[in-house]
Parts: C-alpha cells; structure tokens; sequence
C-alpha cells in the first residue's frame, strides 16, 4: 500500500447510453466554454496559451468549488483528442512541466447499435501527486477507506449529472 493509503490509482468511472450522436456528444465535452454550465463541482474551463481546441499537448485551465467554499484553479494537459472518439487530460496543481499530475479524466465515445446513440464512458483516476483527496486521508488516515470510497462516489454522481446536462442541452438544441 503506498504512503498515501491506496489514492494512487483509484479509478472510477460511469458508462451511458445517451439519445445523441458521438460526433454531437464530442462538440459539448470538448466545448470548455459550456462545462460550468454542466458540472456540478468544474465552474469554469478555459484554453491556454493560445490554444481554441482539444489537440495532444494543448492546455486549458479548469476551476472547481467544492462544499464549504473551496475553490481550486488547475492546469490541464490534453493527453488523448481523437475526434470523435476520445478526450483525456492530466491535472496538476501548477505546471506540467515542473509537477507530477494528481488525476487523469478519459472520456469514450463509441457509436451504439441504435442510430444517433452513443454509448460514453467518463473515467477518473487518481495520480500520484498531491490532491484534496491526499490531504483528505493525510488529516484523518483512520479514515482513509471510507474517504477515499465517498470521494470516489462523488465523482461518480457527478460525471453522470455532467453527462445529463450535455445531453439535454443538445437535444434541445434540435427542437
């Protein structure tokens, strides 16, 4: 078990299967502009350094709020961009040249077997920097188990809330 009680590696991940076609799907995840209007916890995403679309090597910068106040400011750095099938980045509490990411985010679009359904799949895994959820287990490492275990949860409700408001979006966007 590493130092930090197993938050190295924890995963998790959601899986739907949403009345929208990928190539739709891929526009609003990949809209950075629209996330805080989605996410129940990411309020804002921007690119950086002159970047305006997800390319491997491109960076954006995200802020999340969390209860009792807390707001974070993050760099990310796209690790996967293959229109229309898969968008990933790394996190890091400062820059990705001088430290290691604390968690990696994957979204999967593959087209299912009805016409303009898709079946996506968000993923979260932790990385071995540091992160709330260290500090989390750091604080009370008795606890650690069911820290991690509720953090985890979390994540899961909000990649599926995220997921729905994309989703409905889109759809009326067409009406």
């Amino acid at each position: 078990m590493d130092q930090y009680f197993g938050v190295t590696g924890s995963h998790t991940e959601v899986e739907l299967l949403v009345d929208v076609p990928a190539d739709r799907l891929w526009e609003a995840i990949t809209d950075l502009s629209r996330i805080g209007d989605w996410s129940p916890e990411c309020t804002y995403a921007g690119w950086l350094d002159g970047w305006s679309e997800p390319v491997v090597g491109a960076r954006f910068e995200a802020r999340n709020r969390f209860a009792g106040g807390l707001v974070t400011q993050v760099v990310c750095l796209v690790v996967a961009a293959d229109r229309p099938f898969s968008f990933g980045w790394k996190v890091f509490g400062g820059s990705p040249d001088t430290e290691e990411h604390f968690a990696t985010w994957h979204y999967e679009l593959r087209p299912a077997e009805q016409p303009d359904r898709t079946v996506v799949r968000q993923s979260f895994t932790h990385g071995p920097g540091d992160s709330g959820a260290r500090a989390a287990v750091r604080a009370d490492p008795g606890n650690a188990a069911a820290l991690l275990r509720g953090r985890l949860d979390q994540l899961r409700r909000n990649m599926t809330v995220t997921i729905e408001a994309m989703v409905r979006d889109i759809r009326n966007e067409g009406t």
